[in-house]
This record gives C-alpha cells, structure tokens and sequence, in this order.
C-alpha cells in the first residue's frame, strides 16, 4: 500500500514521462522537417549561385516541394508520433506566411536578390525560434544561429553570398536536424 505523498510523486513521474516522449515525438518530426528543408534550401543556394538566372524557378520549387514534404512527413508518420489527424491549417499556415512574405518583399519593399537571400532565411528562423519558446531550447538555437550568420553573410561576404547560404542556412538545418535527432 502507498500513501498519498507516494502516489502524488508517482504521478508527477509518469507525468514527466509523458512530457518527455511527447518532446522526444516532436524533436523526431521537427528533424525530418529540418533535414528536408535543409537540402532543398542548400540545392537552392547553390542553384542561385551557379546559375543566377534560374534562381526564380528554384525558389518556388524549392518552397513547393517544402511544403509538400513536410505534408508527407506529416502523413507518413506513425500514428503514435502523429497524434491528431492531418490538420489543413499547417497548409493554411504556410500559404499566410508566404503571402505575408511575398507582400513585404515585393509590395512593400522591392528587394533585390541579395536583401531577399537575407530577408527568406530570418523570415523563416524568426517563426523558428518563436516556435522554440514552447517546443525547446534546439528551436531557439537553431533560429538564431542561422540569424547571426546570414546577417554576418549579408554585410561582410560578396559576391559568394549565395553559396554562403547554402552551408549556413541549407547546411545549418541539416546540422540542426540531426542535432535534435540526438537530443
């Protein structure tokens, strides 16, 4: 038989449990997501920097076949890690948040290529690091790491900025990525 004092600490021991799987599920899905974006970001840059022409037709492929991973992702993963059923808001979330982009980059800001090299990856690691002040720590440092370094890119390197990117914003999410595999 155990007391009440007993039960209650054995019920906030289970209790940390469950937090601790429910981070570790989201960690697992979150680290797919980055590798992926990882690699077509990284592909990208390197599209951009090679073959500067065909950048505005990489990008749109690139963020189509973002979003459209991460749906996959979404609906391939086992139902243990997926809890509730596919939500059309996180389609809903990422058409607003490239609306929102869209209309301060070209509507209201008129960015060349490089502003917008800068301005997509701090865009999207700002929503990042947001998103780390619930789900965890990895989320912040990742965000803002990213941040530093296309910031650091922008004012001090030249013309190689494009590729820059590619390893700091590709690379550093593949790299994040993995690192919360280990977490």
């Amino acid at each position: 038989m155990i007391d009440s004092k007993q039960a209650s600490a054995a019920l906030a021991e289970i209790d940390d449990i469950v937090q601790r799987v429910k981070q570790s599920q989201l960690y697992e899905l979150a680290s797919l997501a980055a590798i992926w974006w990882g690699v077509l970001v990284f592909a990208g840059n390197v599209v951009t920097w090679l073959w500067p022409y065909y950048a505005v037709y990489a990008w749109p492929a690139v963020d189509i076949l973002g979003v459209g991973g991460l749906v996959a992702i979404r609906l391939l993963s086992p139902p243990h890690v997926q809890g509730a059923a596919f939500d059309i808001r996180l389609v809903l979330v990422f058409v607003l948040f490239f609306a929102f982009g869209y209309i301060c980059t070209n509507m209201l800001g008129h960015f060349g290529p490089r502003q917008l090299g800068a301005f997509w990856p701090i865009y999207f690691m700002l929503f990042y690091t947001l998103a780390g002040l619930w789900f965890g720590t990895a989320f912040v440092a990742i965000g803002l790491g990213i941040i530093a370094l296309t910031l650091i890119g922008f004012f001090w390197i030249g013309e190689a900025f494009p590729l820059w990117m590619a390893f700091v914003n590709g690379g550093g999410l593949i790299l994040g990525g993995l690192w919360m595999r280990r977490i």
